[in-house]
């Protein structure tokens, strides 16, 4: 089954191509009524996600990466708008401004996550990883998660398969890591999220083509459940890292 986009409103359409008698077949786009020309190649199947996703032409997307993460605490938001609050603001842009080392080596220290899930699940993921020391990037559509993947060097990437339901966001991102050269593939982390499986359950993780997974109800304890994963997934390619002097995840 091969996925073919509607080049009028961006639809998805399915065409199986066992079923074609001839390499190139005419389909009648269900949402428009436009005409799309199919054939047995399509670029769907062949090129990396976003090049075979509408998510790059479509008007509702306008910040093609995703966001970082900041952290914020209950008294910092009741205080943003006093004069106090602007003041320290400026205070704080002018030290980052000057160069403060210490916080910038603690910041390239943090490991990059890619958080790729369901509104409601955002912010609390976000926040829970943000102060376990993970630096946070929420993804809000397809074309933000795949971008980000490309654009930054993404350690740690976190999937609900319900992300972006609609433009079936689970399916391009899955899709951009299996496309990544092994040395690459070998970077990622891999997190898969579930609302049945069993948190590191290794036999599901393997079956899924991740690193690991995690059960939708133990969120909670997403931090330690990283710490250990990440754990296992570093001994298992200490040797090899060490031979390509490369750093653990």
């Amino acid at each position: 089954m091969t996925i073919i986009i509607c080049q009028n409103c961006g639809a998805r359409l399915q065409f199986d191509e066992e079923k074609a008698s001839s390499r190139s077949v005419s389909l009648r786009c269900p949402k428009c009524n436009n005409a799309v020309s199919a054939t047995t190649s399509s670029p769907a199947s062949e090129q990396s996600a976003l090049s075979a996703s509408p998510s790059t032409e479509h008007p509702r997307y306008d910040r093609p990466t995703a966001q970082a993460f900041q952290l914020t605490t209950e008294k910092t938001r009741q205080d943003a708008g006093s004069p106090d609050a602007e003041a320290a603001l400026r205070t704080l842009l002018g030290m980052l401004n000057n160069g403060n080392t210490a916080n910038a080596q603690s910041a390239r220290n943090k490991r990059n996550i890619l958080v790729c899930t369901t509104e409601s699940h955002r912010e609390p993921i976000a926040r829970k990883l943000s102060e376990d020391g993970y630096q946070v990037y929420i993804a809000e559509d397809t074309r933000q998660a795949v971008e980000t993947m490309r654009a930054n060097q993404m350690e740690i990437v976190l999937l609900d398969p319900q992300f972006d339901h609609a433009e079936q966001g689970a399916l391009f991102v899955v899709r951009e890591i299996n496309i990544l050269r092994p040395p690459h593939r070998r970077r990622v982390f891999f997190v898969l999220l579930s609302p049945s499986l069993r948190t590191l359950d290794a036999h599901a993780a393997f079956l899924n083509n991740s690193n690991a997974v995690v059960n939708i109800q133990d969120l909670h304890d997403l931090p330690r459940i990283l710490e250990v994963a990440l754990r296992e997934f570093n001994e298992l390619y200490r040797e090899l890292n060490g031979a390509l002097q490369l750093s653990a995840l």
